[in-house]
């Protein structure tokens, strides 16, 4: 069964954890990374003949403009990840609107075609924020990855289902990849364990991630997504200020990250994640529509 391999384009200095202190009007301060980071992934996808999903954030795009002409010459899947990085239950409805549309426009006119999928910064659809996916049917998405069905201290639908699915919304319909979940029953309760990648991936062992991958697979049937960003594999990346927690969540096992992909990639099965949704068609169909 094919999974969905995916990856968040956006540069060190732009993540949330670090957003208290480094402002937006600062980022073309900071040296870009983003660039020679994501060549090497690349290089990586081109070793293991894997073809994936790119998030690209509308900012890098602009500034980088033949890097998603170098993605999409290369077979891979041009997607969006917003302009800003800003989380959508901070900026509501019409600067929501106005931060994709942009990042669309700028995406599609660099790979010439269309773009299908989005995916929020720091997966901000959450249960205040649901609104947005009636937006994302406005603006022609046809599909979501940004609903991440665990409980987290920024982002989070806990009770969403665990596995793609069609979103009915009063605008129409759409169809969500949510990330990937382990179900981890303790006595008799059930969990869920985070392993979709990004700092999980850091965190936990490669192995557990692909035992993880391999039960949904094998055992429920059903396709997993593995995201992760350029920076984690960048452990020379500068170093920014910020507190213990930021801290730990950035940078833990950087050193780690390139040889785990490489675990996963030689042992798991991946492909975009449009092509991962299309071959999940049938099922999403027959199922009943998810109302959030």
């Amino acid at each position: 069964m094919q999974n969905a391999l995916t990856i968040d384009v956006e540069d060190y200095f732009q993540v949330n954890a670090f957003v208290r202190h480094v402002r937006r009007d600062e980022w073309d301060r900071y040296p870009l990374r983003v660039g020679q980071n994501t060549a090497r992934i690349l290089e990586l996808l081109d070793e293991f003949e894997i073809k994936a999903t790119f998030f690209v954030l509308g900012w890098v795009a602009e500034r980088l403009p033949g890097l998603v002409k170098e993605i999409h010459a290369k077979g891979h899947e041009i997607a969006c990840h917003g302009y800003g990085h800003d989380l959508i239950y901070s900026i509501g409805p019409d600067a929501f609107r106005a931060d994709i549309r942009r990042s669309k426009q700028i995406l599609e006119d660099q790979c010439g075609q269309q773009v299908h999928g989005y995916r929020a910064p720091s997966y901000s659809i959450t249960g205040r924020s649901l609104w947005a996916l009636d937006i994302l049917i406005e603006e022609g998405f046809s599909y979501d990855s940004s609903i991440f069905p665990v409980y987290h201290d920024t982002y989070g639908v806990p009770d969403a289902p665990r596995f793609p699915h069609v979103i009915s919304r009063p605008a129409g319909n759409i169809s969500e990849f949510p990330l990937t979940t382990y179900p981890l029953r303790l006595g008799k309760k059930e969990y869920r364990l985070p392993i979709a990648g990004g700092g999980y991936l850091r965190l936990f062992p490669a192995e557990l991630i692909r035992r993880g991958i391999a039960y949904i697979n094998q055992q429920e049937q059903q396709p997993a997504v593995l995201y992760f960003h350029p920076w984690e594999i960048d452990p020379d990346q500068p170093r920014i200020k910020a507190g213990l927690k930021s801290r730990f969540r950035h940078y833990l096992n950087l050193h780690k990250t390139e040889d785990k992909l490489r675990h996963l990639l030689r042992q798991l099965p991946f492909g975009t994640m449009r092509d991962t949704l299309e071959n999940s068609r049938n099922a999403m169909e027959n199922a009943v529509a998810h109302a959030y």
